[in-house]
């Protein structure tokens, strides 16, 4: 009587197939080699976080204790208070979303029309156009930096968030291109017989756009909103030289620009004496997950909706 463990269970050909896979399965080796690089490539990204929230949490006691190395021996939440403090919070954050999210819906409405107009319609000299757009986005940003400038101080808009708006309204925000590119392959995608069975019916062609190409295109406006918001969130250099302005004394700020500045501002509201505190890399640490923060909680929010919204918009990365 056979066993399970008997020489013809533990053949050649069978320990091959569990180890190298065959045409229905992957085998065991290169199943253990991929997800032992997507682990190593996981640690690498989270390290930081898990680093940065662990450290935000211990007080100077744990800081000092050389033995205390990731997990604090209590939850301090006095590094977040400091930290919100000398950030003004809830008014950084509410700039924060004002200046990133106005430009952000420009961007959607603009860059939306002009890929339809690329998508749905050929005339002259639509490749040169085209081409013009992949060199727009080519050409660095240092490049046009001092005349931008210059020209946002002769129209009166620098220290504003006219000089983030104002770009987005012309279709030519902060990665406008890559958003115009987004809609122009989503419009490519949508059969034509929908706007021909419109145009029969005595449609015209703001009511097709309207009624017919805009309603179909949620996929990526999620998608293009989510992107536009993290970038211009993100952006401190352009904010602090436009939006604060060099030689202005501007109002608006955002956690990100308060996060560059938060050495300053915490020690001016530190306690006189209390330099270790206001050096201390918990603060800092606080100070920074506060920064990301709303980033991070979008993304869970959103997180169904934006991978559903790359899937059905066909885009596969930067």
């Amino acid at each position: 009587m056979r066993t399970f463990f008997s020489a013809d269970n533990f053949s050649k050909e069978k320990v091959r197939k569990v180890l190298f896979g065959n045409k229905e399965r992957q085998g065991l080796l290169k199943m253990v080699a991929i997800y032992g690089l997507l682990i190593c490539i996981g640690f690498v990204y989270i390290y930081p976080l898990l680093y940065m929230v662990s450290t935000s949490f211990m007080n100077r006691d744990d800081l000092l204790d050389t033995s205390v190395k990731w997990i604090p021996s209590s939850l301090y939440l006095a590094n977040y208070v400091d930290a919100a403090s000398s950030m003004d919070f809830w008014m950084s954050f509410a700039k924060g979303i004002l200046i990133a999210g106005l430009p952000t819906l420009c961007n959607i409405l603009m860059c939306m029309v002009v890929g339809y107009g690329f998508a749905r319609y050929n005339f002259r000299g639509k490749t040169l156009m085209m081409g013009i757009l992949l060199f727009s986005y080519i050409l660095p940003s240092q490049v046009t930096m001092i005349p931008t400038y210059k020209f946002y101080n002769d129209i009166g808009i620098l220290g504003t968030i006219w000089t983030f708006v104002l770009p987005a309204l012309f279709g030519n925000g902060l990665n406008a291109p890559i958003f115009i590119l987004i809609f122009y392959s989503f419009f490519k995608q949508v059969p034509k017989v929908l706007t021909e069975a419109a145009a029969i019916d005595g449609a015209g062609h703001l009511k097709s756009f309207f009624r017919i190409s805009v309603p179909s295109a949620v996929p990526a406006m999620v998608t293009v909103a989510l992107f536009s918001f993290v970038w211009y969130w993100n952006e401190s250099y352009l904010t602090e030289l436009y939006v604060q302005g060099l030689t202005t004394k501007s109002i608006w700020t955002n956690l990100v620009i308060q996060l560059k500045n938060f050495d300053t501002s915490f020690n001016s509201k530190a306690a006189v004496g209390d330099t270790a505190t206001s050096l201390s890399e918990p603060v800092r640490m606080a100070a920074t997950t506060l920064s990301i923060l709303p980033l991070l909680v979008m993304y869970l929010i959103l997180q169904k909706q934006f991978v559903e919204s790359i899937d059905r918009s066909g885009i596969t990365g930067e």
